[in-house]
């Protein structure tokens, strides 16, 4: 249906098949409208971790609005919701041909949108978050950006939890485990749990991993 240049190279295609749709990375799946449950849990598990707690949010990619919606109903109603989304022509296709999976999304007074880097607000931000969610590659490495490695590595885990509120929640989402990156948390400074959640397919899995930063 339309593709969209990233910066620093490469292209994201939006594609329909019947009722379906899905973004790609070059060949790569990024997410696909039909299976949205991971990408769901994402928020709703924090928010439910959080309670109260769950003051404002920051999440790291718009994808198809699963994460946000999930938010939206699971998060305090006094709650702020930031979305940090990198390319602009996801926004487009999100109040375009993807409207009808945003609903209202967008439109709820709780929610700013912001076409910038992830890592820049967080880097930016000193005990701002009661969480950070992210899904803005399909694990913790630069799949789709080469710069999202910052997200994963040392120094960025760090700016992420300084970026959190005593008792925040940094969570990432993957199509697959990765033990180092689970030791990477933990060196970090934050208690980490690792959730198993099975996909579509039955034949395999997404990863949530919760990192919690001490109270």
């Amino acid at each position: 249906m339309d593709t969209a240049d990233l910066p620093g190279g490469g292209r994201l295609h939006l594609l329909r098949r019947g009722q379906d749709f899905e973004i790609l990375f070059g060949e790569e799946q990024l997410m696909g409208s039909w299976d949205s449950e991971s990408e769901e849990a994402l928020a709703t598990i924090v928010c439910e971790r959080l309670g109260t707690r769950a003051g404002h949010l920051l999440i790291g990619g718009l994808g198809m609005g699963f994460t946000l919606a999930a938010a939206l109903k699971a998060a305090p109603a006094e709650a702020s919701i930031t979305v940090a989304e990198l390319v602009p022509k996801v926004v487009t296709w999100a109040k375009g041909p993807l409207a009808h999976l945003f609903g209202e999304s967008l439109n709820d007074p709780r929610v700013t949108l912001t076409i910038r880097d992830v890592s820049d607000v967080i880097e930016d931000a000193q005990a701002a978050f009661d969480a950070i969610l992210l899904d803005v590659d399909n694990g913790p490495d630069g799949l789709i950006h080469l710069a999202n490695e910052r997200l994963y590595c040392n120094w960025g885990l760090r700016a992420a939890r300084d970026a959190l509120r005593p008792g925040g929640i940094l969570a990432v989402w993957s199509a697959y485990p990765d033990r180092v990156f689970h030791d990477r948390l933990q060196n970090a400074g934050f208690a980490v749990e690792e959730i198993r959640m099975v996909a579509d397919d039955d034949d395999d899995h997404h990863f949530i991993w919760l990192a919690t930063k001490p109270a």
